[in-house]
Protein backbone atom coordinates (compact mmCIF):
# COMPACT_ATOMS: atom_id res chain seq x y z
CA UNK A 1 0.00 0.00 0.00
CA UNK A 2 1.10 3.55 -0.74
CA UNK A 3 1.46 5.75 1.98
CA UNK A 4 -1.72 6.69 3.37
CA UNK A 5 -1.26 9.72 5.29
CA UNK A 6 -2.55 12.40 2.88
CA UNK A 7 -3.96 9.73 0.28
CA UNK A 8 -7.71 9.64 -0.90
CA UNK A 9 -8.35 5.83 0.93
CA UNK A 10 -10.10 3.57 -1.31
CA UNK A 11 -11.35 0.20 -0.34
CA UNK A 12 -12.15 -2.16 -3.19
CA UNK A 13 -15.43 -4.29 -3.01
CA UNK A 14 -15.41 -7.58 -5.45
CA UNK A 15 -15.62 -11.70 -5.50
CA UNK A 16 -13.12 -11.84 -7.99
CA UNK A 17 -9.62 -11.86 -6.32
CA UNK A 18 -8.04 -11.34 -9.68
CA UNK A 19 -9.45 -8.30 -9.71
CA UNK A 20 -9.23 -6.93 -6.81
CA UNK A 21 -5.47 -7.53 -7.36
CA UNK A 22 -5.37 -5.87 -10.89
CA UNK A 23 -7.17 -2.45 -9.26
CA UNK A 24 -5.34 -2.64 -6.31
CA UNK A 25 -1.97 -2.72 -7.75
CA UNK A 26 -2.99 -0.04 -10.52
CA UNK A 27 -4.76 2.68 -7.73
CA UNK A 28 -1.64 2.01 -5.51
CA UNK A 29 0.65 2.66 -8.24
CA UNK A 30 -1.14 6.41 -9.04
CA UNK A 31 0.03 9.49 -7.49
CA UNK A 32 -1.99 10.34 -4.05
CA UNK A 33 -3.91 7.16 -3.45
CA UNK A 34 -3.85 4.29 -1.06
CA UNK A 35 -5.81 1.27 -1.15
CA UNK A 36 -6.62 0.55 2.47
CA UNK A 37 -8.63 -2.46 2.47
CA UNK A 38 -10.16 -5.00 0.05
CA UNK A 39 -12.98 -7.15 0.42
CA UNK A 40 -15.07 -10.33 -1.22
CA UNK A 41 -18.41 -9.37 -0.34
CA UNK A 42 -20.72 -6.64 -0.03
CA UNK A 43 -21.11 -8.04 4.03
CA UNK A 44 -17.93 -7.48 4.53
CA UNK A 45 -18.26 -3.83 3.43
CA UNK A 46 -18.94 -2.22 7.06
CA UNK A 47 -16.00 -4.26 9.22
CA UNK A 48 -13.67 -2.90 6.24
CA UNK A 49 -15.00 0.82 6.76
CA UNK A 50 -14.83 0.83 10.77
CA UNK A 51 -11.40 -0.82 10.18
CA UNK A 52 -9.58 1.09 7.67
CA UNK A 53 -12.06 4.40 7.01
CA UNK A 54 -11.68 4.50 3.21
CA UNK A 55 -13.27 7.76 1.34
CA UNK A 56 -13.94 6.02 -1.76
CA UNK A 57 -15.56 2.32 -2.31
CA UNK A 58 -15.12 0.68 -5.50
CA UNK A 59 -17.88 -1.49 -5.51
CA UNK A 60 -19.43 -4.52 -7.99
CA UNK A 61 -22.52 -5.29 -8.50
CA UNK A 62 -23.07 -8.75 -8.65
CA UNK A 63 -21.58 -10.83 -5.30
CA UNK A 64 -22.65 -14.08 -3.91
CA UNK A 65 -23.81 -13.06 -0.65
CA UNK A 66 -25.12 -9.40 -0.82
CA UNK A 67 -24.99 -7.50 -3.95
CA UNK A 68 -23.72 -4.29 -4.65
CA UNK A 69 -26.96 -2.20 -4.72
CA UNK A 70 -27.95 -3.27 -1.27
CA UNK A 71 -24.27 -3.02 -0.07
CA UNK A 72 -24.91 0.82 -1.37
CA UNK A 73 -28.15 1.21 0.45
CA UNK A 74 -26.86 0.18 4.03
CA UNK A 75 -23.69 2.46 3.49
CA UNK A 76 -25.96 5.32 2.92
CA UNK A 77 -27.60 5.08 6.37
CA UNK A 78 -24.50 5.31 8.06
CA UNK A 79 -23.14 8.28 9.36
CA UNK A 80 -20.54 9.98 7.26
CA UNK A 81 -20.47 7.95 4.76
CA UNK A 82 -17.74 7.13 1.97
CA UNK A 83 -18.58 7.72 -1.53
CA UNK A 84 -18.83 4.82 -3.52
CA UNK A 85 -17.90 4.29 -7.05
CA UNK A 86 -20.04 1.27 -8.90
CA UNK A 87 -17.18 -0.58 -11.12
CA UNK A 88 -19.11 -3.43 -12.97
CA UNK A 89 -19.83 -5.31 -15.69
CA UNK A 90 -23.97 -5.06 -15.85
CA UNK A 91 -24.21 -1.40 -17.54
CA UNK A 92 -28.17 -2.00 -17.72
CA UNK A 93 -30.07 0.84 -17.72
CA UNK A 94 -31.86 -0.63 -14.40
CA UNK A 95 -28.67 -1.64 -12.79
CA UNK A 96 -27.11 2.06 -13.46
CA UNK A 97 -30.73 3.87 -12.13
CA UNK A 98 -30.41 1.58 -8.81
CA UNK A 99 -27.18 2.15 -8.12
CA UNK A 100 -27.52 5.97 -8.54
CA UNK A 101 -30.49 6.47 -6.58
CA UNK A 102 -29.03 3.92 -3.60
CA UNK A 103 -26.12 6.90 -3.65
CA UNK A 104 -23.23 5.92 -5.85
CA UNK A 105 -21.59 8.66 -6.72
CA UNK A 106 -20.26 7.49 -9.96
CA UNK A 107 -20.99 4.51 -12.08
CA UNK A 108 -17.79 3.31 -14.41
CA UNK A 109 -17.53 -0.19 -16.49
CA UNK A 110 -14.76 -2.64 -16.22
CA UNK A 111 -12.85 -2.67 -19.33
CA UNK A 112 -12.91 1.50 -18.32
CA UNK A 113 -8.63 2.62 -18.82
CA UNK A 114 -7.03 2.51 -16.39
CA UNK A 115 -5.93 5.86 -16.15
CA UNK A 116 -10.06 7.26 -15.97
CA UNK A 117 -10.41 4.82 -13.17
CA UNK A 118 -8.14 6.69 -11.45
CA UNK A 119 -9.56 9.94 -12.46
CA UNK A 120 -13.01 9.19 -11.26
CA UNK A 121 -11.38 8.23 -7.41
CA UNK A 122 -9.78 11.94 -7.70
CA UNK A 123 -12.83 13.44 -8.90
CA UNK A 124 -15.23 11.62 -6.71
CA UNK A 125 -12.91 12.37 -3.81
CA UNK A 126 -12.76 15.74 -4.32
CA UNK A 127 -16.69 15.93 -4.99
CA UNK A 128 -17.95 15.75 -8.33
CA UNK A 129 -19.55 13.03 -9.79
CA UNK A 130 -18.51 10.49 -12.56
CA UNK A 131 -20.43 8.79 -15.33
CA UNK A 132 -18.94 7.06 -18.08
CA UNK A 133 -20.54 9.48 -21.29
CA UNK A 134 -22.51 6.32 -23.03
CA UNK A 135 -24.13 5.68 -19.56
CA UNK A 136 -24.95 8.93 -18.95
CA UNK A 137 -26.60 9.59 -22.39
CA UNK A 138 -28.81 6.57 -21.89
CA UNK A 139 -29.33 7.51 -18.41
CA UNK A 140 -30.47 10.87 -19.21
CA UNK A 141 -33.00 9.24 -21.85
CA UNK A 142 -34.69 6.64 -19.57
CA UNK A 143 -34.79 8.87 -17.01
CA UNK A 144 -36.97 11.45 -18.77
CA UNK A 145 -39.60 8.32 -20.12
CA UNK A 146 -40.06 7.42 -16.15
CA UNK A 147 -43.78 8.10 -15.43
CA UNK A 148 -44.74 9.96 -11.93
CA UNK A 149 -41.32 10.67 -11.32
CA UNK A 150 -41.78 14.45 -13.01
CA UNK A 151 -44.17 16.03 -11.00
CA UNK A 152 -42.63 14.55 -8.00
CA UNK A 153 -39.40 15.97 -8.65
CA UNK A 154 -40.82 19.09 -9.96
CA UNK A 155 -42.66 19.57 -6.05
CA UNK A 156 -38.79 18.96 -4.99
CA UNK A 157 -37.34 21.52 -6.01
CA UNK A 158 -39.82 24.22 -5.49
CA UNK A 159 -38.79 24.78 -2.45
CA UNK A 160 -35.47 25.69 -3.25
CA UNK A 161 -34.23 29.33 -3.29
CA UNK A 162 -33.79 31.08 -7.23
CA UNK A 163 -29.84 30.63 -6.34
CA UNK A 164 -29.78 26.93 -5.20
CA UNK A 165 -32.08 25.93 -8.68
CA UNK A 166 -28.73 27.42 -10.79
CA UNK A 167 -26.73 25.21 -8.53
CA UNK A 168 -29.19 22.17 -9.26
CA UNK A 169 -29.08 22.84 -13.04
CA UNK A 170 -25.53 23.50 -13.27
CA UNK A 171 -24.90 19.72 -11.52
CA UNK A 172 -26.74 18.68 -13.80
CA UNK A 173 -25.11 19.69 -16.78
CA UNK A 174 -22.17 17.49 -15.21
CA UNK A 175 -20.02 20.90 -14.38
CA UNK A 176 -17.83 20.68 -11.60
CA UNK A 177 -17.66 22.97 -8.18
CA UNK A 178 -14.89 25.17 -9.91
CA UNK A 179 -16.93 25.26 -13.14
CA UNK A 180 -20.27 26.31 -10.75
CA UNK A 181 -18.34 29.38 -9.52
CA UNK A 182 -16.84 30.49 -12.57
CA UNK A 183 -20.81 30.03 -14.12
CA UNK A 184 -22.17 31.80 -11.20
CA UNK A 185 -19.65 34.25 -10.45
CA UNK A 186 -19.11 32.67 -6.84
CA UNK A 187 -16.31 30.90 -4.24
CA UNK A 188 -15.92 27.57 -4.45
CA UNK A 189 -16.94 27.55 -0.73
CA UNK A 190 -20.08 29.48 -1.32
CA UNK A 191 -21.06 26.48 -3.88
CA UNK A 192 -19.98 24.02 -1.65
CA UNK A 193 -22.31 25.38 0.72
CA UNK A 194 -25.27 25.74 -1.42
CA UNK A 195 -24.66 22.00 -2.17
CA UNK A 196 -25.33 21.20 1.40
CA UNK A 197 -28.33 23.26 1.71
CA UNK A 198 -29.73 21.39 -1.16
CA UNK A 199 -29.12 18.10 -0.24
CA UNK A 200 -30.21 18.76 3.56
CA UNK A 201 -33.82 20.46 1.63
CA UNK A 202 -34.22 17.64 -0.63
CA UNK A 203 -32.92 15.10 2.11
CA UNK A 204 -30.69 13.41 -0.68
CA UNK A 205 -27.32 12.24 0.00
CA UNK A 206 -24.81 13.23 -2.99
CA UNK A 207 -24.89 15.51 -5.78
CA UNK A 208 -25.25 12.80 -8.52
CA UNK A 209 -28.97 12.43 -6.48
CA UNK A 210 -29.45 15.80 -7.68
CA UNK A 211 -28.73 15.85 -11.00
CA UNK A 212 -31.25 12.54 -11.44
CA UNK A 213 -34.05 14.93 -9.61
CA UNK A 214 -33.18 17.59 -12.25
CA UNK A 215 -33.58 15.35 -15.17
CA UNK A 216 -36.58 13.58 -13.76
CA UNK A 217 -38.04 17.43 -13.43
CA UNK A 218 -37.42 18.08 -17.31
CA UNK A 219 -34.68 20.48 -16.22
CA UNK A 220 -32.07 19.31 -18.02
Amino acid sequence: MAGVSHAVRVLIVDDDPLVRAGLSLMLDGANGIAVVAEAADGDEVPAAIDAHAPQIVLMDLRMPRLDGITAIHRLRRRQAPPEVIVLTTFDTDENVLRALRAGASGFLLKDTPPAQIVDAVRRVAAGDPILSPAITRRLMEKVATESGAYEQARQALAGLSPREHDVVLAIAQGLTNAEIAAELLMSVGTVKAHITHILTKLSLGNRTQIALLAHDAGLA
